[in-house]
């Protein structure tokens, strides 16, 4: 079958549940990049990439540490010898986080994250992480994931890391609400805040800012994602009892309203006490995102696949401040993650879900649109043909969840449509 035009924009044909799901060339960045945010929220943590100097490139370039710095991040380098196998990769690793546990005494976990050549070799790194856990534990827990780019976009590092501290936390029959995603410390507290004034005795968030301080979880325990890709993350928490409360994600006015009345419902708070807590919080943001409707009220956008922000930012750009959707693709569609959102983007909605990146280009120099949402590797290439990019990987480093954060998640959007205005007078 075939969809109809999708908000003016030509679609191409798409599957049966009017997904376009397609398979070629991708271009995103790695797993490894999520450590930029995750060193910066396990405060006590480090994050040691077993990988090649590329991966210690990209990561410097991405994080912007200075040379002189001591960032929690690091690289042990895979050398000749060890592709060659002339050395042996885990005595190697074993000297490398000894020397850097006697140096850092400040780190309290340990991640060790596989990369494209660790995994080509096969260098076991759950193994390495059970047998050096072993050795320095209860001073440090070792733990490992893997951020590598050959199966994955760049925010399933995430997800990998948070599913890996899932089987290791400890049980508790307390009735909970846990916040799952890291967040900015300042958006975290804001939403925790507002969970609070609900009357919601427990809240605690997965990770914690220290490694001693992750929460419990067990069958009292009801989970509200805060970004959408953590799929895996969430099977963990399901495999431990939790149970997960389905809402929109807490991007606009809208979506934070929904998300919070979810954690409500979901504790039996009064529908008045609801309304009389967030009637300060979401005022102040429809008044944030006033300042911006005019500028982005029917402007034609663009989602290729990058973040897998895509579909909540769209329902977001869409409902609340008037966009145009063109096409909203993601690498990966959870669909049960995604009901809500899926549910209030407008009729007509092209998806697509995957990349086949020379195809998706000919949609959008069909399309024009007024902006595209795309990786670092083709924005330039595109404001080179005359179309406005926005940065996907800015929308993850930002504060964009919640109330106070709505006007600027807002501003992101409108930003590239100000400076092609600028320019062209």
């Amino acid at each position: 079958m075939s969809a109809g035009p999708a908000s003016g924009c030509d679609a191409p044909p798409v599957g049966v549940d009017g997904i376009l799901r397609e398979r070629g060339q991708r271009e995103v960045f790695c797993g490894l990049t999520g450590i930029i945010w995750l060193h910066r929220k396990i405060q006590d943590a480090f994050f040691l990439v077993v990988g090649s100097r590329t991966c210690a490139h990209l990561l410097q370039s991405a994080a912007g540490v200075m040379v002189f710095a001591e960032p929690r991040f690091g690289t042990a380098i895979i050398e000749e010898k060890d592709l060659a196998g002339l050395a042996d990769a885990n005595e190697e690793l074993d000297r490398v986080v000894t020397r850097l546990l006697a140096r850092r005494p400040d780190i309290k976990m340990l991640f060790l994250v596989g990369s494209c050549p660790s995994e080509v070799i096969k260098l076991d790194l759950s193994r390495a992480a059970s047998r050096l856990n072993t050795r320095f534990s209860p001073n440090v827990r070792v733990l490992n994931y893997s951020g590598s780019g050959i199966e994955t976009t760049f925010t399933q590092g995430e997800n990998a890391c948070l599913a890996a501290l899932v089987p290791d936390l400890a049980f508790t029959d307390d009735r909970q609400l846990m916040v799952v995603g890291s967040l900015p410390d300042i958006v975290e507290d804001q939403l925790t805040r507002l969970l609070a004034d609900l009357g919601i005795g427990k809240i605690v968030s997965l990770p914690a800012r220290l490694a001693g301080q992750m929460p419990a979880v067990g069958p009292n325990t009801k989970y509200l994602l805060a970004q959408p890709f953590l799929a895996e993350t969430a099977t963990a928490l399901d495999k431990r009892g939790a149970i997960h409360l389905p809402a929109l994600f807490p991007f606009g006015a809208e979506g934070t309203t929904a998300w919070l009345h979810a954690a409500a419902q979901a504790f039996g708070v009064p529908e008045a006490r609801f309304e009389q807590v967030i009637a300060a919080p979401r005022e102040r943001a429809r008044k944030g995102l006033a300042l911006y409707r005019e500028r982005l009220n029917g402007k034609r956008i663009f989602f290729m696949p990058d973040s897998q922000l895509e579909v909540p930012l769209a329902r977001f750009l869409a409902g609340e401040l008037g966009m145009e959707l063109c096409e909203v693709g993601t690498p990966y569609l959870h669909k049960g993650h995604l009901i809500d959102e899926l549910a209030a983007l407008p009729p007509g909605t092209l998806i697509s879900e995957g990349q086949d990146v020379d195809k998706q280009l000919d949609r959008v120099r069909a399309a024009r649109p007024d902006l595209t949402v795309c990786g670092l590797g083709l924005a330039n290439p595109l404001e080179k043909e005359g179309l406005s990019t926005k940065w996907a990987i800015e929308l993850v480093f930002s504060p964009i969840h919640g109330y106070d954060q709505a006007g600027d998640l807002a501003e992101l959007f409108a930003r590239p449509l100000h400076r092609r205005d600028v320019l062209r007078v």
